[in-house]
């Protein structure tokens, strides 16, 4: 009997350069040899699916799109089956913001995320990646983003926003609710978005009575740019935002780091005798592996890169196929660790820039630093099946490594 509640499955695609779905089983193993197919033929490509749909697929004409706040909207950043009304209950600002709103909300949230406030964050991460790796290094076997990569940055955001980090399991199904089941099941999507708010608000009632030194606590005292506190639904907005943004995506970024060093001994032994080498290999791997696709709404025709494209439609906003486009990077596909010159748009590009990269590259330099100087000989699974996320951002769900040396 089939479930009700299921969402619609979307038929194969068959012709990827006018039918493409980036739920699609194919994209979501292996996507790299699509994008090279759809550059090819056009620096935009259109879907009849998920109510209408541009890919731009070259760095020029991403970033024309994420600098052009006149022709298209942040209001909807997700491609989606249906397209809700957008209200304050549902929206996440300032990544949902447009201007002139989007610039006091981002405001208020750059000083807990400068390279000041990562420093004194960092001595707990490199203790959460080693407490996690106490628990499998004697193991001949693990699943690294079961037991490793997904940890680390849910530790990390609960502790700047002061949650309980036992909590894990439920920040991370929530996540799976939103940017995966949510975008063919309406009714996921807003569970997740309701059960965050509850808990968002308790832990908001709490700190009412006893102030936190935490980021909720932070939210709650910000004001806006007329000095009024901020709306409830304004912080409820922005601690789901933190929450979702500072999880999945460097998870992800961490997972295909630790997946490309797995099957790639090279970079690794390099890694492990050039150890100052691994800021510059986390902004390549961050390039090669970009775990973000972001979207715009068109709300007014225009063109780009040439090619029209018409209100009502959406557009997936690709940094990861910005940063394979060859026009852009000399040997795009490789993953050169010793890369210098290296302007990708994994963070994205114009006013939207990702907040927490400073987060985001020191998880990733400590989780790496830790990774190998505790376990320095690691490889694929061959008994085991590496799983990739679908939709919005790509990264390792399952990944089996063998440790230890190879016999």
């Amino acid at each position: 009997m089939s479930d009700v509640n299921q969402p619609a499955a979307h038929p194969p695609v068959t012709d990827w350069v006018h039918d493409f779905d980036h739920t699609d089983p194919q994209w979501t193993d292996d996507p790299f040899p699509i994008w090279d197919e759809l550059r090819a033929v056009s620096p935009v490509v259109h879907t009849e699916r998920f109510l209408g749909c541009y890919l731009p697929t070259t760095y020029e004409a991403v970033r024309e799109i994420a600098n052009d706040t006149e022709h298209f909207s942040s209001r909807r950043i997700i491609v989606r089956d249906v397209r809700p009304e957008i209200t304050s209950k549902n929206a996440a600002p300032p990544i949902t913001s447009d201007p002139p709103q989007h610039k006091p909300a981002k405001q208020l949230l750059l000083p807990p995320f400068t390279p000041d406030a990562m420093k004194k964050l960092e001595p707990r991460v490199r203790t959460i990646c080693n407490e996690l790796i106490d628990d499998f290094i004697a193991a001949k076997s693990v699943d690294a983003a079961a037991r490793y990569t997904k940890h680390i940055p849910v530790r990390a955001i609960a502790h700047m926003l002061g949650i309980p980090e036992s909590d894990s399991e439920l920040f991370i199904n929530w996540i799976h609710m939103i940017l995966e089941l949510g975008i063919k099941d309406e009714s996921k999507l807003l569970q997740a978005v309701q059960e965050m708010s509850a808990y968002f608000s308790g832990h908001i009632e709490a700190r009412k009575s006893k102030p936190t030194d935490d980021l909720i606590s932070y939210l709650m005292n910000a004001r806006d740019k007329d000095g009024n506190p901020l709306e409830d639904t304004h912080v409820l907005g922005s601690l789901r935002l933190l929450l979702i943004a500072g999880i999945d995506t460097t998870w992800s970024a961490i997972g295909s780091s630790l997946w490309h060093l797995a099957k790639t001994s090279a970079d690794r032994e390099r890694l492990i005798a050039e150890p100052g080498l691994i800021p510059t290999a986390v902004e390549e791997l961050l390039r090669v592996y970009s775990p973000v696709t972001m979207a715009r709404e068109v709300v007014k025709e225009t063109t780009i890169s040439g090619c029209p494209v018409k209100p009502g439609n959406m557009v997936l906003l690709s940094f990861p196929v910005a940063n394979r486009d060859p026009k852009m990077f000399p040997d795009a596909d490789k993953v050169v660790i010793d890369r210098r010159e290296n302007r990708h748009a994994a963070f994205g590009l114009g006013i939207h820039r990702c907040i927490g990269s400073n987060l985001a590259r020191m998880e990733m330099q400590v989780a790496l630093e830790e990774w190998l100087k505790r376990i320095p000989d690691f490889r694929l699974d061959p008994a085991g099946a590496v799983t990739w996320s679908q939709g919005t951002v790509r990264g390792p769900r399952q990944l089996p490594f063998l440790l230890g040396k190879a016999m």
